[in-house]
């Protein structure tokens, strides 16, 4: 492991060790069982390593961890027992992103970006029958990459630089607005008053666009319509930081490679990887580092 990567996991243990699980009430003591030898923060710190570094597999990580990082993290548990900690770890890394999107200076942007990514649970019909996602997880159509899929979709409200604010899965059939309205209801205290929401054109609405003015106290810009007056352009650059984001969560972090078998499972995998994105983000900006989305320095 490199030395980049050692300093960000140091740090963020600090960090997520003095002020997040404190604060999230995280604590062994109320707990059920004996104490873990490896603590909720290491836990967090060994997810984050294992997505910079490309681990897919949990078996592949938990022997290479075993190996080369016993010294940094002494407990590591095996395969199963890391398995079930990260399972049940769901709510706490997703307070963790929040925290670390919080903590960053991008947070204080007007701008928010907001679109959608397929997240694949199985690729035959014998595993959508059998699959214990069945019943949660849907086809779906990928117009990008004119593809159907058979899983959930990825909602991810991000700031320009690609931390994750808001995000959620969603069954494909479920439509764009109504999916993304339930989150910003459901985090409405993420987004202040003023802030400019930019999304693609399958937000087109009068009731979405007056739910994101009106409750909000908003802005949505999308691009133009053919069918309608010109207002906001084409916003193809500007379009493209998302989408730019997607790619590094799915060629550099494996979104689609998560392996999750389970709704707890699914959502926790999916949690870790945009955890390691939000880490590599708010520690690049803590070094001042000229692109703050780049992962490059951590991934070997």
């Amino acid at each position: 492991m490199n030395t980049q990567l050692n300093t960000l996991l140091t740090t963020l243990y600090v960090y997520l060790d003095d002020h997040v699980l404190p604060d999230l009430g995280v604590s062994r003591a109320h707990r059920p069982g004996r104490k873990p030898v490896l603590s909720d923060a290491e836990l967090l710190c060994l997810a984050v390593a294992q997505h910079l570094l490309g681990f897919s597999s949990e078996t592949r990580w938990i022997r290479y961890s075993r190996i080369h990082l016993s010294g940094m993290f002494p407990g590591i548990p095996h395969q199963s027992g890391y398995n079930k900690r990260l399972r049940a770890a769901g709510p706490v890394i997703a307070a963790a992103i929040t925290a670390l999107a919080r903590d960053t200076p991008s947070w204080h942007e007007v701008l928010r970006l907001v679109d959608s990514t397929p997240v694949p649970c199985g690729t035959s019909r014998e595993t959508v029958k059998r699959s214990d996602l069945s019943g949660h997880a849907d086809y779906g159509y990928c117009a990008s990459h004119s593809r159907f899929f058979w899983g959930f979709r990825l909602y991810l409200i991000s700031t320009p630089d690609g931390m994750p604010v808001i995000w959620g899965l969603a069954n494909p059939k479920i439509g764009e607005r109504e999916v993304t309205q339930s989150l910003l209801e459901h985090d409405h205290h993420l987004i202040r008053a003023g802030q400019v929401i930019l999304g693609d054109k399958g937000f087109a609405g009068r009731d979405f666009e007056r739910f994101i003015t009106e409750d909000l106290g908003a802005h949505l810009i999308r691009p133009d319509r053919k069918d309608e007056k010109p207002r906001f352009g084409k916003l193809g650059r500007i379009r493209q930081w998302i989408e730019s984001v997607f790619d590094t969560l799915k060629g550099q972090l494996g979104l689609e490679e998560h392996g999750g078998r389970t709704m707890a499972g699914v959502y926790a995998r999916v949690a870790a990887r945009l955890l390691a994105l939000a880490a590599g983000i708010w520690h690049n900006w803590r070094i001042n580092a000229p692109r703050k989305r780049s992962l490059i320095a951590y991934d070997h």
